[in-house]
């Protein structure tokens, strides 16, 4: 089992960063995730054929589950978010990727943010967004409870999805 986060936070090691890892420790406790901070990858995620970017990407296609984390800016999610997504093929680039849309910010005006505007285009790229999106206070997510009640209800979804052996899935 591959567990990855995508981080879309401006500023290296944020809060977001510490939620996203959060979020996938509680849904796959037992996977020690890989984390993907889009900062450090810089002006290469401003065009195709970047070496680093090329990889992060493959590392993202090639996970089980990734919890794709940005904090609310100008309502939506980053811009450096949006041009990581943009690597990837429509329809078929997350293709038997679990994703989990997470969102902060600093009160509840934008608490659809996740689902609204975030999980779309994780859809539209092939990603399996079967779970809700998760948004969190910044300032209180790492005590207020949220992430471990949203992993008590949705641990066991991501479980089935990720351990359905492919024959499983074959219908023909």
């Amino acid at each position: 089992m591959t567990v990855t986060v995508v981080v879309g936070n401006p500023k290296p090691a944020s809060r977001t960063l510490d939620a996203g890892v959060r979020v996938a420790r509680a849904l796959r406790p037992e996977v020690e995730p890989q984390v993907i901070d889009l900062v450090t990858l810089g002006p290469g995620l401003l065009g195709w054929g970047d070496p680093a970017v090329a990889a992060a990407a493959r590392a993202v296609a090639e996970s089980e589950l990734v919890v794709f984390a940005s904090p609310t800016f100008k309502a939506t999610f980053t811009g450096l978010l949006k041009l990581f997504l943009e690597q990837f093929d429509g329809g078929t680039g997350l293709a038997g990727v679990v994703t989990v849309p997470v969102m902060l910010g600093a009160g509840p005006a934008h608490a659809l943010a996740p689902d609204l505007l975030l999980k779309p285009v994780l859809v539209e790229i092939g990603g399996t967004a079967a779970l809700p999106g998760l948004y969190l206070a910044d300032r209180s997510f790492a005590e207020d409870g949220v992430i471990e009640d949203y992993a008590r209800r949705w641990a066991p979804v991501v479980a089935a999805l990720t351990d359905l052996p492919v024959e499983a899935t074959n219908h023909a």
